[in-house]
């Protein structure tokens, strides 16, 4: 296969930039653009929930390169251009301002959107925690704040209320799960870290939904519950998850579920790819369609799509692994830790705040999570959990 003489990268966040640096590794030399919605140099996510949101970082720090390092990749970034349309065959991409760009091939690496509640763009004071301007938009919301209402029991609303808490703010976080991260890490997990935040001072009102936002004179005033109670708030984070970004494919032609359908190849269609938040591929060794959402898919799935663009058939099979950092709680999970699973201690002690957990299901260990124990977390992945 003779690779591409022309790439474009819809997206130059974490995965599109991985996407163009791992391809420039490999000896590509052909034409690179990478087209991004954002005006800033590409940035790092995590930190916003966090440093950035602290305020211990300048946003210049969540930067994943300097000016000098982009202008070495010797490729075109067209920043500020919203992709609105893809024509497949031609594998031209239609920009906001009218734009069309072409290449040989076209990877799509557009992340997400995140969900919104009824109302909530028409009264000041409401956030969504997703960009970098979001989360210095939401610092200056909370250093003007007293009372901040999280809606969502994620890890980004987790993230986000142990950052307001380290701040000084009074957090009350509301969700429609029974504890925190319940969905995702199981019951254990879960009732471990809703004491960690409620011994924190965050008050909570979960397994309710929310009803509406209050407002008063174009202002957010407080979150009313399903019960009827009303969650007085000077801010609002709304971090109720967030979608795919692929309302601009629609009509592509391309398959859009749970994001861009993709075969184990990362592969949507003839001379196009998806890469990261965005991607929805066959795991060949778990025989499922997957989705991540995490810095690390980002960075590993770039990889193969790179490789796969310059003439290899690699079938992308990972060890699905995310972190959080929430107070002094270090939590890292490899593998495919759920709810339905039957979650035991391997190591450490729960009540000294440091142990491992591994997930069974049908009598087989399918993920692991340490709780500040990443050493014996990475050992136990070793044990149990192996690449297809």
């Amino acid at each position: 296969m003779t690779p591409p003489e022309s790439i474009l990268i819809v997206g130059a966040s974490a995965a599109g930039l991985a996407t163009a640096e791992a391809l420039r590794r490999n000896g590509y030399t052909g034409r690179l653009t990478l087209l991004d919605t954002e005006p800033h140099l590409p940035y790092d996510r995590p930190p916003l929930s966090k440093q950035v949101l602290a305020g211990a970082w300048e946003p210049e720090r969540a930067q994943l390169r300097t000016q000098q390092q982009l202008d070495a990749l010797g490729a075109e970034f067209v920043r500020g251009e919203p992709a609105t349309a893809l024509d497949v065959e031609a594998r031209a991409v239609t920009t906001a301002s009218g734009r069309v760009v072409r290449a040989d091939a076209v990877v799509i690496a557009t992340g997400l959107v995140p969900s919104r509640l009824p109302g909530q763009d028409g009264l000041a004071g409401v956030h969504v925690l997703r960009g970098l301007d979001d989360s210095l938009a939401l610092r200056l919301g909370l250093t003007a704040a007293r009372r901040l209402v999280v809606v969502g029991e994620g890890v980004l609303g987790a993230e986000i209320a142990a950052t307001a808490r380290g701040m000084g703010l009074d957090v009350t976080l509301a969700g429609m799960g029974r504890a925190i991260l319940a969905d995702q890490l199981g019951d254990v997990i879960a009732d471990h870290l809703t004491r960690t935040h409620a011994e924190h001072g965050v008050r909570l009102r979960l397994g309710v939904a929310v009803e509406a936002l209050t407002g008063a004179a174009g202002r957010v005033t407080g979150v009313r519950l399903a019960t009827g109670e009303t969650l007085d708030a000077d801010a609002v984070v709304v971090a109720i998850g967030a979608r795919p970004a692929t309302a601009w494919l629609e009509g592509s032609g391309l398959r859009l579920g749970d994001g861009v359908e993709c075969d184990a190849r990362c592969r949507a269609a003839d001379g196009v790819y998806a890469v990261g938040d965005v991607a929805s591929w066959q795991h060949e060794g778990l025989g499922r369609r997957l989705r991540l959402e995490n810095r690390t898919n980002a960075t590993e799935q770039a990889q193969v799509v790179a490789a796969n663009l310059l003439g290899a058939n690699r079938a992308y099979t990972p060890i699905p692994y995310f972190w959080t950092d929430q107070y002094d709680v270090k939590i890292q999970a490899h593998g495919l830790p759920s709810a339905a699973a039957e979650t035991s201690i391997a190591e450490g002690d729960p009540e000294q705040r440091r142990f491992a957990a591994v997930y069974r299901e049908d009598g087989r260990i399918t993920g692991v999570l340490g709780w500040n124990m990443a050493k014996q977390a990475r050992v136990l992945r070793q044990q149990h959990l192996t690449p297809a």
